[in-house]
């Protein structure tokens, strides 16, 4: 009885560790499609400006 406790207590402890690992996985994904949004809405933002002064400098040529 003591060798059954003994391994579904090892059975327990190695599936808790291992979804523990499994939860960690994803954060380092989720950190770098975060980081690549913010990049692409700054661009983004750069482009817009940029392209409002260069249309409105273009319509003060004369």
């Amino acid at each position: 009885m003591e060798r059954l406790i003994g391994a579904l207590f090892a059975l327990t402890f190695g599936l808790e560790s291992r979804l523990q690992r499994r939860d960690e996985r994803g954060s380092v994904t989720t950190e770098h499609v975060l980081w690549a949004v913010a990049v692409i809405a700054i661009v983004a933002i750069v482009v817009a400006a940029v392209k409002t002064y260069v249309t409105n400098q273009a319509g003060n040529i004369k």
